[in-house]
């Protein structure tokens, strides 16, 4: 007889901090019209993506910046009940442990609170040529037990440009002109030198996204250029920079703040309490409409 597992040893959602909802889709059902188990740990990988956004750490340059990179040694998976087609399940991902070169992350699914899928990674930290074992950086290592005291990732720090210009310029040179391929001389402007500006640092001092923030007229301020480097896009760091820019705004007494949206970015804007107002334009080539909101 097969013995059920204890409750002790099933994960409860309370445990994770990061979840990451997915959707199963029709090609992850197998012929018994349930998800296909080997399905289970690329919901797991998907997962730990998000987990990587979640800590702030856009992962390819971090591990470059950290001299290694992390390398799967050992997946297990145990099942208790199976997903079905188009159900909406959160995969939660934590640090469990971080080892000498090595760190074990816990994984699981759950549909609405029931867990139906529960494992663990186990990584270890590698030179990414000779794929040699290195102790887990200590960066690295402070920043995600940090992330599971539930601490804060990131900072917006607000300034002019003399302070944050060379961080935001890099920011906008790879969103706007390389990104979006807007001419450099359309996105350079003298208006810079006289801006509040906002950048968000992740903990390892790697700026993330920016902002800026000028008067349009007497009483209500625009904010403008604002770009997130696309790995952090989906995170709350854009956000950060926003809500920087419009505090920045109430201290200086503006009553209203109005920016110019592109059209793929009107529903963070409007999560964030702004209204559309006027029809749809063309700025740089690029579809926008006129928002605002009440400072």
């Amino acid at each position: 007889m097969t013995q059920a597992p204890s409750t002790a040893s099933v994960p409860t959602r309370a445990r994770f901090r990061f979840m990451e909802r997915l959707r199963v889709r029709w090609s992850e059902v197998d012929a018994q019209q349930i998800v296909f188990n080997g399905h289970y740990l690329t919901y797991f990988d998907t997962a730990v993506g998000g987990y990587w956004r979640a800590l702030a750490l856009p992962y390819a340059q971090t591990m470059q910046t950290l001299g290694g990179d992390l390398f799967v040694r050992k997946s297990t998976v145990e099942y208790l009940d199976a997903a079905l087609y188009d159900e909406l399940l959160d995969i939660g991902v934590r640090t469990e442990r971080v080892g000498t070169t090595s760190l074990t992350m816990a994984c699981a699914v759950f549909r609405g609170d029931e867990c139906l899928v529960h494992g663990e990674i186990v990584y270890v930290f590698a030179e990414a040529s000779s794929r040699e074992p290195q102790p887990v950086p200590q960066p690295l290592r402070d920043l995600l037990l940090s992330f599971e005291r539930h601490e804060l990732m990131t900072v917006a720090k607000v300034g002019d440009w003399a302070t944050l210009g060379a961080d935001a310029h890099r920011i906008r040179q790879a969103v706007f002109v390389e990104e979006q391929r807007i001419p450099a001389d359309m996105e350079w402007d003298a208006a810079d030198e006289s801006c509040t500006h906002a950048v968000a640092y992740n903990r390892l001092g790697r700026p993330l996204a920016t902002g800026r923030l000028l008067e349009h007229v007497p009483g209500v301020a625009k904010i403008g250029r604002m770009a997130v480097l696309s790995p952090m896009r989906g995170s709350r760091v854009g956000r950060q920079v926003l809500d920087a820019l419009m505090q920045a705004g109430r201290e200086r007494g503006y009553r209203e703040v109005l920016l110019h949206a592109q059209l793929s970015a009107e529903g963070f804007y409007t999560r964030a309490g702004f209204q559309r107002r006027g029809p749809v334009f063309e700025e740089a080539s690029i579809q926008h409409v006129e928002m605002v909101r009440a400072l």
